[in-house]
């Protein structure tokens, strides 16, 4: 990482307030830009976000926004409404009110005097979605967009559901840390000593966990489609730069924009990140010099200047070389390359049937012990040490794998692979599940992607359609993109279960799936290699780092623990989302974050199933100041409902502000 100081353009820092909608509330917002930007005015670049610019966020945007100043640019970090110092209450996510707010503050940085009327919107995750989101409502001045890891997908690509089914993992977790997130209070030091407590009251006062609403649209309905730019490409009319990481759950949204959104204004990226920006050097690498690709991106868009970028191949994708099994990699290997066309014509389809020599039998019965899936890995690797899968023997054995022979040859795969079945199941309601591993010749197995349908919605997400058992029929599923090469001497691997735990939440009854294996097959993109264009990236470059101090944990346990109570046959999974822990920041600010996720399930019994998510996070400054929450949720299911219990408290200098609870419980129309 190289730390740059000194810049062409003079770099100032402002905090201002922001009006919106009818100007009873304004957001707060954080704004670096070149210090002579009003007599030479420059375009503005906007990140917009829940998760707190005075903290959370803040080593990050130190090392963004200012670099974007010191190139000519006015680069501005809002807090949405209800969340840090903003005013108003929290909303749902990528509710509208937070839209409408978003083209707001679009329409007013493109006013100032200091602006020229040209405005960029970038984020990662929460940003990137509703960069894109914003950027279907097409403000006029908003012009380009870089959106990373995000999707267009609400429904189907996010943290609530998976092929129609229930994400156990995040559908919980996510809505549990989003508790938390939102009972957050304002800074006195930004809204003042007077004004933060009753603020607070009032964002306490409006919470409603967001796993009640999420779990109250169990089908792909308007709620889901709200938001989710798939439903309508033509509406974005920005250039969008899509950047994802073959690590992160969000990387299909890269491969669709770039094949939906006109070929003159898109542009995608996916290396082998997890779901970080691509320049942090977090694991797994290699890290590429992701601010100057962006602001080549800029200049292009919002300066007329030709930098090159749109010369670049419609598609620049990492291809992983095989590896052997581990739950981080420093630096993956393998090569950039780079198509002009989506779909590539250099990608083939090849049709692999699973009745095969090596397929178990010619019926298979398919009935996986509830655990299975506690060697998923994170859902959203973070760069942490325990993120990735671990090897998938133990997996594997708990699934019906289909073999293929050993490889005369490489195979090189780049996209989205399908897996045809032709299966009954033995109860109404099933999951099934297919993973796609890369088998050595010592037997390690490494998992090279996944995916998941819930066969309820087998016809389509927003309906759901029981299984008549005694029925066969042909299901597909695609898989998660991705790009790899498997070796000669390998072997490559399906393997099917219908239990994925804690990554799906498992149907009340226990069911079994049939499977034919000749009549059921693997498609793969496989990509022809050739001569590539030259792709290469600058090495990564920041502006220096915030001095925050961070500290080591009081008491270190394991980011991921797995134990069994074998008399019970219970298995428990503890995992540490190891976000950031707590830290000091330079103007006195002491931030402690702790969180813990436990996912409970016995062998036999999916009604056993039991998730909860637990925070606790304190803010003091000196004497003066010293707020603590505590959030704690649950999601348990019985063969007819879900039922929820949340409970958070806030304490201010030690005195309870707030204490609320709620239980809830909603129909299993599909999950």
């Amino acid at each position: 990482m190289r730390y740059r100081e000194q810049f062409e353009r003079q770099v100032v820092r402002e905090d201002v307030w922001i009006p919106v909608g009818d100007g009873s509330t304004r957001l707060h917002a954080r704004i670096w830009r070149p210090a002579d930007a009003e007599a030479d005015p420059v375009p503005a670049l906007l990140e917009y976000l829940p998760y707190r610019k005075s903290d959370w966020t803040a080593p990050r945007d130190a090392q963004r926004h200012p670099w974007y100043a010191g190139h000519g640019y006015a680069s501005v970090r809002v807090d949405i409404r209800g969340h840090g110092d903003s005013e108003g209450t929290p909303g749902d996510e990528y509710d509208a009110r937070e839209l409408a707010d978003g083209v707001d503050v679009v329409n007013w940085l493109a006013e100032q005097p200091w602006c020229t009327g040209r405005v960029g919107m970038f984020g990662i995750s929460w940003g990137g979605f509703n960069s894109l989101q914003i950027a279907a409502l097409a403000p006029e001045p908003l012009k380009a967009i870089v959106t990373v890891c995000s999707t267009d997908d609400r429904y189907d690509n996010d943290v609530h559901y998976t092929g129609g089914a229930v994400l156990g993992i995040d559908m919980l977790a996510w809505a549990g840390t989003m508790l938390a997130f939102a009972s957050r209070p304002p800074d006195p030091q930004v809204v003042g000593a007077d004004r933060w407590l009753p603020m607070w009251r009032e964002r306490l006062g409006s919470l409603e966990p967001f796993l009640h609403t999420w779990l109250d649209h169990q089908q792909r309905d308007d709620y889901w489609r709200h938001g989710s730019v798939c439903e309508d490409y033509g509406a974005v009319r920005a250039a969008v730069l899509a950047v994802g990481g073959w690590n992160d759950p969000y990387r299909d949204t890269v491969l669709r924009l770039v094949e939906h959104l006109p070929t003159d204004r898109v542009r995608g990226i996916v290396g082998p990140w997890s779901h970080q920006y691509p320049d942090r050097g977090l694991p797994p690498g290699p890290a590429i010099g992701f601010l100057q690709e962006t602001l080549r991106w800029w200049d292009h868009w919002l300066k007329d200047e030709d930098t090159g970028v749109m010369a670049e191949p419609l598609l620049r994708a990492w291809v992983n070389d095989p590896v052997p099994p581990a739950t981080s990699y420093d630096v993956m290997p393998g090569r950039w390359v780079g198509d002009t066309d989506r779909p590539s014509r250099r990608i083939a389809w090849c049709e692999r049937p699973l009745g095969t020599d090596t397929a178990p039998g010619p019926v298979v019965m398919v009935r996986s012990p509830q655990h299975t899936g506690l060697d998923a890995g994170r859902f959203f690797p973070f760069g942490n040490a325990s993120d990735l899968p671990p090897d998938q023997r133990e997996e594997d054995g708990r699934s019906v794998c289909f073999d293929s022979e050993v490889l005369q040859e490489r195979v090189e795969i780049l996209g989205r692979p399908r897996l045809r079945l032709r299966l009954d199941s033995a109860a109404p309601r099933a999951n099934v599940i297919a993973r796609l591993c890369d088998v050595a010749p010592d037997g390690s197995s490494t998992l090279v992607t996944r995916g998941v349908l819930n066969l309820l919605s087998r016809q389509g997400r927003d309906r759901v359609a029981e299984w008549t058992p005694g029925t066969y029929e042909d299901v597909e599923l695609e898989l998660t993109g991705i790009g790899y090469a498997f070796p000669p001497g390998h072997r490559i691997r399906v393997a099917v279960s219908d239990a994925y735990w804690p990554w799906v939440w498992p149907h009340g009854e226990r069911g079994e799936l049939t499977v034919l294996p000749a009549d059921s097959a693997l498609l793969l993109p496989v990509r022809e290699p050739g001569d590539e264009p030259q792709i290469r990236f600058e090495e990564p470059e920041q502006a220096p780092p915030l001095p925050v101090t961070y500290d080591a944990p009081a008491k270190p346990h394991p980011e991921r623990l797995v134990t069994i109570d074998v008399a019970k046959g219970e298995w428990t999974l503890e995992v540490d989302p190891n976000y950031g822990g707590s830290r000091t920041y330079p103007d006195g600010l002491r931030y402690e974050e702790s969180a813990r996720e436990t996912y409970r399930i016995r062998h036999d019994d999916p009604l056993s199933a039991r998730a909860v998510s637990e925070w606790h996070i304190r803010l003091r400054r000196g004497d003066d100041w010293d707020a603590e929450i505590m959030a704690r949720t649950e999601l348990r299911a019985t063969a007819a409902d879900f039922v929820m219990d949340s409970r958070i408290e806030a304490r201010a200098n030690g005195e309870t502000v707030a204490k609320r609870a709620w239980h809830r419980t909603t129909p299993r129309t599909s999950g």
